[in-house]
């Protein structure tokens, strides 16, 4: 492979600018060779040179490759541009939309997003990505077995497509069909460049080995009495989180942490190892801190006892090796939302309310939420849209550094420094902003302070970008219900 690029360079640099369509072949061939070596910065290179006086369809080419370059190096503002240009280019051409699809999706504007993928197959019903982003629209809204079906589709159009597999296998984990997901996430394994050596293979040959230690056994299983009942647990607020009591693995109870903006229960190495909770493999983790991507262990608590739930096989981090130099000790936390349970909080009478399935009750307002692996709802910064995540482990009302590096400020405008700690350390660029307006449907914040922190790393690791998190601050005003099942988060003011 490094001998075939090595030539191509050197060809690259031999044919003339006379044969201008033939530099551009040359460079986009380059610039394939380098995305399968994973050389995504050298591939941008690569596609730049091939767009000089470039054919038309060279030039669609170039955008698709720096497009899939930018996504991969998580440039998902960058994305976007190359996409709007080449959508602007070819505004009727299906591949074009798809791939504008792609970005609005990475944007965080998933509605948009589902359109533009709608769009791209009534023009074109054979269009892979078409129905690959109509299947991760559909997982997010949990219509998860329209969702596998619009994936499979994708996949009997573009079989060969690694990303696809991985979309299937992410369905069927969401299902709790995991010996299915495995097999999914062993085919987009196979199709990795390198595979021997990425360090996506490795890490997904871990998720591999975890989802098969389960055996024959049934992932956040409980009991048919259990299951379809509701379980009303008494909570306090303790630094505005809401903490329960619950046991692991049939020891005394502790505190928990219910976190709806947690992709999985949380246990401290102290709290594993105390109650059996052995770890299997290490998985990669993100959060706020200038650690950024984390490795963590990850296990499972054969059973978890919250008031009247009982629920047995959850996965769960294990915070090993834990984080030094923090304030606090790493707290457990309990992720209902991973469990596909619903929730109602209701703060007014601190009482916490977890089901499959939830009453519709009345509503001052009903926000449409998306779960593409963490619940988030859609807001406006400054009239820009967002995606928020609903984080009732958070504290704050907070936007991210890229949302904020896109604001235009009315001069002057101070950064009042903080320190900010999060689940992969302390974030150190963090800051508060005056005046700034948020909305969420009808609920409007104006001229309102937030904390701006770093996600970077997390966006990365979900693939989008995160606009921010709503934690207690604006949660508190409300009862607020996540209906998983209805996709929509019903909030009623107490205030």
């Amino acid at each position: 492979m490094l001998a075939v690029t090595a030539a191509l360079v050197a060809l690259s640099v031999v044919v003339g600018r006379s044969e201008d369509s033939t530099y551009s072949a040359i460079q986009l061939q380059l610039a394939d060779l380098l995305i399968a070596e994973e050389r995504f910065p050298e591939a941008l290179e690569a596609f730049a040179r091939a767009k000089e006086d470039a054919t038309r369809e060279q030039l669609f080419r170039a955008r698709r490759g720096t497009v899939l370059s930018l996504l991969r190096l998580a440039r998902f503002a960058d994305a976007r541009v190359e996409a709007e240009s080449a959508r602007a280019e070819l505004p009727d051409e299906p591949e074009a939309i798809a791939m504008s699809g792609d970005t609005l999706w990475a944007a965080g504007l998933f509605d948009e997003a589902e359109d533009a993928f709608l769009d791209a197959l009534a023009r074109d019903p054979d269009i892979a990505r078409g129905h690959h982003g109509r299947a991760k629209s559909l997982m997010s809204r949990n219509e998860l077995d329209a969702a596998l079906d619009a994936a499979q589709q994708a996949l009997v159009l573009s079989p060969r497509d690694g990303e696809f597999h991985h979309t299937v296998g992410t369905i069927y984990k969401q299902m709790h069909r995991y010996e299915e997901a495995a097999v999914a996430f062993g085919n987009y394994v196979n199709l990795l460049p390198k595979k021997g050596q990425s360090a996506r293979a490795a890490w997904s040959r871990a998720q591999i080995r975890f989802l098969r230690s389960l055996g024959r056994r049934t992932p956040f299983d409980m009991s048919p009495d259990v299951a379809e009942k509701l379980h009303t647990v008494p909570f306090r607020l303790e630094q505005d989180k809401i903490v329960v009591k619950a046991r692991v693995n049939g020891n005394r109870a502790i505190d928990f942490v219910v976190d709806t903006g947690a992709e999985q229960t949380v246990v401290s190495r102290e709290v594993g190892q105390r109650s059996g909770v052995k770890p299997v493999v290490y998985t990669l983790s993100a959060g706020v801190g200038e650690i950024g991507l984390r490795g963590l262990q990850i296990g499972w608590i054969d059973s978890l006892e919250i008031g009247s739930l009982k629920i047995e096989n959850v996965p769960c981090l294990i915070k090993n090796p834990p984080l030094a130099g923090m304030p606090t000790r790493e707290t457990e936390s309990f992720s209902p939302l991973a469990a596909g349970l619903s929730v109602v909080v209701d703060y007014e009478r601190q009482l916490l309310t977890v089901g499959r399935r939830i009453p519709e009750e009345s509503a001052d307002v009903v926000l449409p939420l998306r779960q593409h692996r963490l619940v988030t709802v859609r807001g406006t910064i400054n009239e820009q849209d967002a995606s928020f995540v609903l984080d009732t482990g958070g504290e704050v009302i907070s936007i991210s550094s890229q949302a904020a590096s896109t604001l235009n400020y009315r001069p002057p405008v101070r950064h009042l420094p903080l320190r900010v700690y999060g689940s992969s350390g302390w974030d150190r660029d963090a800051f508060l902003l005056p005046g700034i307006n948020l909305m969420f449907n009808t609920i409007a914040f104006p001229n309102y302070p937030v904390v701006v922190l770093n996600l970077q790393a997390p966006s990365a690791l979900l693939g989008f970008q995160l606009g921010g998190i709503i934690g207690h601050t604006f949660l508190s005003r409300f009862r607020v219900a996540i209906d998983l099942e209805e996709s929509v988060v019903r909030l009623q003011d107490i205030s």
